[in-house]
Order: structure tokens, then sequence, then C-alpha cells
């Protein structure tokens, strides 16, 4: 593969950097940078080897990300930073010449919705480039896609009902902390469901529908219809999909926090004034609580996450 450049030094950012080091026949050079670069140079000590070096960007600007692809000159970057960055990321990638890869899709900073569509406009170009653009390349989605994929190459001649299952069973011994970035989780759990049948997508009430289903090794727990992207680009690409859903676990008081973070007016994401600074509550909010990076060390349990299919 060569050289890789990561942009991103949160909870996702930190797993990725350790991965890639521990492959060192495939990634030969490796660069982490982020906005905060003593973020970086932290994980860079913490994996110790003079492994990766180490820089600071402002992806919220094409020219900073192009200023720091021509000093490094990766093959492919890996983009872990927020999903409001994707594109110029991908504008990035484009006027350097560089390969993309995300783990999360692009949603607008001032609604929370992601859809594909936006990252999706720029297939054409990439092609034309001959650059490869990867999106979605975390656990759900990710993982999720390529169990997908394999059951309809290995098992199926038609896949007609698909349910991505999420549980987190885990326990970090906090009242309320977010294992990844805790404004993107926010704004993720707390908009309407969504979920594909027969052709048409149809909207719910947030966690209005709920069963419990028995994982592997944890039983049964009580599972939430949620939307999230996959199920988008499953549909598109397995079009004998009849019916498409995705369900996450949350524990009830995870679920009471929420309820309470909304009715205060924390979960917000348009900006308000405060003492004549303007500030954003659910921003406000990401920095009172625990870093997600942190809560490793103190997790028990397990995390079971998969596909449950039915076809022919």
């Amino acid at each position: 593969m060569g050289k890789v450049l990561i942009i991103g030094a949160g909870g996702v950012g930190t797993v990725v950097a350790h991965k890639i080091a521990q492959n060192p026949d495939v990634f030969t050079e490796i660069v982490l940078a982020s906005r905060t670069q003593s973020k970086c140079d932290a994980i860079a000590d913490a994996i110790g080897g003079n492994h990766i070096v180490t820089d600071r960007v402002d992806a919220d600007k094409v020219e900073d990300l192009v200023a720091l692809f021509k000093k490094h000159k990766p093959d492919i970057v890996v983009n872990v930073a927020l999903p409001y960055q994707d594109l110029t990321i991908m504008d990035a990638c484009l006027h350097c010449g560089v390969n993309y890869l995300d783990t999360a899709n692009y949603e607008p900073l001032d609604e929370a919705k992601y859809e594909y569509k936006w990252q999706w406009a720029y297939r054409e170009r990439f092609e034309q480039a001959g650059l490869t653009a990867i999106l979605g390349c975390g656990f759900d989605p990710g993982v999720s896609g390529v169990y997908t994929a394999y059951a309809a190459k290995h098992y199926f001649k038609e896949m007609q009902y698909l349910d991505i299952v999420d549980c987190n069973a885990g326990n970090h011994g906090m009242a309320f902390a977010t294992n990844f970035n805790p404004e993107i989780n926010i704004r993720e759990v707390t908009q309407k469901g969504k979920y594909y049948e027969n052709g048409k997508w149809i909207e719910t009430e947030p966690h209005e529908i709920h069963r419990p289903l028995t994982y592997p090794n944890i039983g049964p727990k009580e599972s939430y219809l949620i939307y999230h992207e996959e199920l988008e680009s499953l549909v598109k690409n397995y079009p004998t999909i009849k019916r498409a859903r995705f369900w996450m676990t949350f524990g009830q008081e995870y679920l009471t926090h929420l309820r309470v973070i909304q009715n205060i007016g924390m979960a917000r994401i348009d900006p308000i004034m405060y003492n004549g600074v303007e500030i954003v509550p659910i921003q406000f909010l990401k920095a009172v609580l625990p870093n997600p990076g942190d809560l490793g060390k103190n997790y028990t349990g397990e995390t079971s996450i998969g596909c449950r299919i039915r076809g022919i």
C-alpha cells in the first residue's frame, strides 16, 4: 500500500492508528493529522517505535488539506474525522490525486441527516481521475456490508429480508458516556427511524419500534429500529431485498439520560448566544462528557454485531 495519511485523532482515529501500525508490511509510512496536533502526538507516543509522523490540519478547509497532502504525498487518505468534513477531504483527494477511505458518510452540519447522495455524486470524478474512494469502512457500515456481500455470494440465490443487529452489551461503569464522538452519536440516535420495505422508505418516530432480540453469548436485549446509512447502499446494490432494517440496543439508563438531554435542549445543533458567546449546545455537551478514547480500560462484556438474512 505504501504511505497512509490518517485524518482524525478521536476514539476511532486512535483505534485506526493502532491497527494500521500493526501492519508495517502493508503501510510502510504513517502520518496522523488532526486539528489538535498534541492529540496526534499522544497517540504516536502510545504506539511507540517512531512509526507515526504527526501534523496539524483544519479539515474544514480544502486549502489546508491540499497543503498537507502535497507535503506528505500519501497514497491513501483514511478519513476518521467528523462526517461534516467528508466532502472537503474528498475534494482535496481529487485535487492531489490521492485515494480515499472513510468510516461514516457525510451529513450537513446544520441538519442531523445522513445520506449517501452527496458522496455518491463524486463517483464519476473519482473514476475519471483513476482514483478509488471506499465509503463506510467501519463496523456498521463496513463489516455489515461485507457480511451481506458474502451471504449473497456464497449462500443465497436471492436475498429478501435483511436485519442488521448491533448490540453493545459492554459496561464501562459510567452513567452516561458514548463509545464514539458524543456529538455524532447523539445526532444519530435521536433522529427519526427509517427502514426499507417493498421499494419504499418508511419513516418512524425515534425509538418507536422496538423488541427483544437474542444475541449470541449475550442473550435477549431490547433492540430499537433506527436508520443507518448502509441500508441505503445495500438495497441499491442488492435489489432483490424486500425489506431492510437496522436494530441497535440501548440500556434504559442511556435512554433516560438521552431524553433528559433532549428535554433541556442540550441536544440542539443550532447555535445560541451565552454570555455574548455563540455556542452549539450539543458541542458544549461533548466537551463535558467522558472522552470515548478513555473508556476502553474499564470495559467489561461483549459486543455482538451481525446480519440476519432470509431468502432463497
